[in-house]
């Protein structure tokens, strides 16, 4: 039988009876916009996340636009970020009206890497925004120290790491706010598009509650130029059903990554972990310098993969104007030339991830 890189219909029948009394019971109460759902919701996440409060809002972009917007960032501002992430947290960043300004990553952990953002900070940076990618928080610490000495915003683009933990702390908490994304293949995943705005500074959560709904408080009066971007009523009933479910969903994703560690051929290299963090594989990322022509043998042999980002951030046609050329950020380019998605979701069988790693050695005869 095929291998699919994700299973949504699996995950979907885990929870199936819940969720369909849950969206039942929203259809005959007839609210849709706002309603108890998206209240408990945010209160349930908030709780989980331990953060000081959070904003469900239409999807993971327009969560990071309004917060960089929340945080004040605006026409004139500088934003580091990495160019090795999905094309929204640079795209946001512009629809802010901010300049996005990209530093390397870690050729270990392909997380930004802190130690590079010291040399890219002007007098217009405001803020940075580090990605929680493929499911591996960044180096919060490091960043955070930077951010302090030169009095920037940190905005935790967690949208791929829901459920990950940085020595103790939950992706989400790490910043001054924080994003997540609920599209249907994320580790908790909606029906349907949603996201959501969290983080530990109250004024810049309430501020993010204000701007999904027209900059208003009451509808009467509007304070601020803001967004109509809401978490539907619907998908935060799927999301609380969701939300019980995700310590052991995530636990199955670290038992598969676990199998692919054991069984890879040696000369794969493996998805870095640090000692204090905890991953929860959004996607099990391996590298090889083969990439593409053992993505082509998998693929003849039904096993799904995929290859993430293979045109940098910093490359992208819509961001010409930033001026970055080929060769500006090596580990970057490297990391989108060798990485493989291999299969990954909680149903995920320990013969079949055998599977996946015969057809791998077959690939590499």
């Amino acid at each position: 039988m095929p291998i699919g890189l994700m299973d949504i219909k699996g995950q979907i029948a885990d929870v199936q009876d819940e969720v369909e009394a849950a969206v039942l019971s929203v259809v005959r109460s007839g609210q849709f916009i706002l309603g108890p759902n998206v209240k408990a919701f945010e209160g349930e996440v908030t709780e989980y996340l331990a953060t000081a409060g959070s904003v469900g809002v239409a999807n993971g972009t327009d969560g990071l636009t309004i917060a960089l917007k929340a945080a004040g960032i605006g026409e004139g501002d500088e934003v580091i970020t990495t160019p090795f992430t999905f094309y929204a947290t640079a795209e946001a960043i512009v629809q802010a009206g901010a300049r996005p300004v990209f530093v390397d990553i870690d050729p270990e952990t392909l997380n930004i890497d802190p130690a590079a953002i010291p040399g890219a900070i002007t007098a217009m940076t405001k803020a940075v925004v580090p990605v929680d990618l493929f499911g591996l928080p960044a180096d919060a610490d490091a960043v955070s120290a930077v951010a302090s000495e030169h009095g920037l915003t940190v905005i935790e683009d967690a949208c791929q790491a829901f459920g990950a933990s940085y020595k103790g702390r939950r992706a989400g908490s790490l910043g001054d706010l924080a994003v997540f994304s609920f599209f249907p293949t994320k580790n908790l995943g909606g029906y349907g598009d949603g996201g959501l705005v969290t983080g530990r500074i109250p004024e810049f959560v309430e501020m993010a509650r204000l701007l999904r709904f027209h900059g208003s408080r009451d509808k009467k009066d509007f304070d601020y130029i803001g967004y109509n971007s809401r978490l539907d009523e619907l998908q935060a009933a799927v999301l609380r059903v969701g939300l019980t479910k995700i310590d052991d969903w995530n636990a199955r994703r670290a038992q598969v990554a676990a199998w692919y560690d054991a069984c890879l051929p040696a000369d794969m290299r493996r998805p870095v972990v640090p000692d204090g963090l905890t991953h929860v594989y959004h996607l099990y990322v391996a590298r090889t310098a083969r990439r593409d022509d053992i993505a082509a043998v998998l693929k003849s042999a039904g096993v799904a993969c995929a290859a993430y980002y293979t045109t940098p951030l910093h490359l992208q046609p819509a961001l010409s104007s930033l001026g970055y050329r080929p060769g500006d950020f090596p580990a970057t380019e490297q990391a989108a030339a060798t990485n493989l998605a291999l299969p990954m979701h909680p149903h995920l069988t320990q013969d079949q991830v055998a599977e996946v790693a015969r057809a791998l050695v077959g690939a590499r005869a």
